[in-house]
């Protein structure tokens, strides 16, 4: 469909370090795939929130299943798209690496623990993962990805005009044209981002007893698609016609990502994956409509998913154990396990609270709450 647009792998701006390239079969979108799947960081994301923390239940999506979901409908639209299917799917499988414990509420934690040191967001931070959190490589840290992943990782929800902190540190010795659009694959990853989330945290919700279908009849984006399904499959259980509600919303919301993209593509005129960046306004979009429809779907959510008693008491859990831990680690650097504490300048200094930062943020949610009792309930043996 548009594959005068897709990123071609032969002609890759190359790595921050030079490596020996010796694999002869794979392209260096495929060695980056392999290289994010491989790491530590990917491994973790089993045991971090999506919205419920992982421990409430074995059903429910956690950070790597909402990645591996991205990941399928990115490479799948990438294929329709005819653009480069490996270089898609490993903005997906990476665009969350630097989620912290507790998903958006132990990052909000961070944050706040952080204001007077830079900060904390997980994009700047899975840059921070993937170019010097993982230590792999015998002579450099981190993954070493192309450039084409960094910069769809990095810029894969827009352009990043007020860069600073890990980011703009990074940016300084390995330009990504920050203030451009990325390329065509990372804006279907973004998409194929808010695809699944949304669809998939209604399936959360309601199998949580949160919501049932009827909740959904007001909502303009799912409740025709319940009608049809009721429609269709009146004797069927409800269980079954919401995963039903839900596969036909993805299609609905693809299908429009699909048309608006065309009409896009047909206006814009765009002649290669760099005058795709080079826009004024991503060429990858879901129609206006459908995005006033995700906002009001998200809102519905915001209401009743994300603000019910029991998500906003285990994030009320979740702040208290990201803070207290940071808090302490900070001031007692001398607590960090040894390969941590002996490279903190000393307790309270900036460069000491972007290494505890790092720490809390690469834990599970599992982990945080050992930390949590060793440190603070003095029953738990350390």
């Amino acid at each position: 469909m548009f594959k005068h647009l897709a990123t071609n792998p032969k002609l890759s701006r190359g790595r921050l370090h030079n490596e020996f390239e010796d694999d002869q079969f794979r392209t260096p979108f495929e060695r980056d795939r392999g290289r994010v799947i491989h790491s530590s960081s990917f491994r973790k994301l089993k045991h971090k929130t999506q919205v419920f923390i992982e421990s409430e239940s074995d059903y429910y999506r956690t950070r790597l299943t909402h990645s591996l979901e991205v990941a399928q409908i990115s490479r799948s639209l990438c294929r329709l798209f005819s653009l480069n299917e490996d270089l898609g799917e490993t903005v997906a499988l990476a665009h969350d690496l630097g989620h912290p414990p507790f998903g958006h509420n132990g990052e909000n934690a961070l944050n706040l623990s952080m204001s007077k040191h830079g900060g904390f967001n997980h994009n700047d931070q899975t840059l921070r993962v993937i170019t010097l959190i993982e230590k792999r490589h015998p002579k450099f840290d981190g993954l070493n990805l192309s450039w084409e992943s960094l910069e769809g990782i990095v810029k894969h929800n827009g352009p990043v005009t007020m860069a600073n902190g890990p980011v703009q540190l990074y940016n300084d010795n390995h330009d990504l044209e920050l203030v451009t659009f990325a390329g065509p694959e990372a804006q279907v990853a973004a998409l194929a981002d808010d695809i699944a989330y949304s669809n998939h945290d209604i399936d959360d919700a309601l199998r949580a007893g949160f919501i049932d279908l009827n909740d959904l009849c007001d909502v303009p984006l799912v409740g025709s698609m319940i009608s049809e399904v009721r429609s269709l499959y009146p004797e069927a259980p409800a269980a079954r016609q919401g995963h039903e509600t839900i596969r036909r919303v993805i299609n609905r919301m693809v299908s429009d990502l699909v048309s608006e993209t065309q009409r896009r593509v047909t206006e814009l005129k765009p002649k290669s994956a760099q005058e795709v960046r080079d826009q004024d306004m991503p060429v990858v979009s879901f129609s206006e409509s459908m995005q006033e429809h995700n906002l009001i779907l998200q809102k519905f959510l915001f209401d009743n998913m994300y603000r019910h008693y029991r998500v906003v008491r285990m994030a009320s859990k979740a702040r208290r154990v990201v803070s207290d831990l940071f808090e302490l680690f900070l001031h007692e650097p001398n607590c960090l396990p040894t390969e941590w504490s002996e490279r903190c300048e000393g307790a309270g200094y900036p460069s000491t609270a972007r290494l505890v930062a790092d720490y809390v943020a690469g834990m599970t949610d599992r982990y945080a709450l050992e930390e949590y009792a060793k440190m603070f309930d003095v029953k738990v043996q350390i």
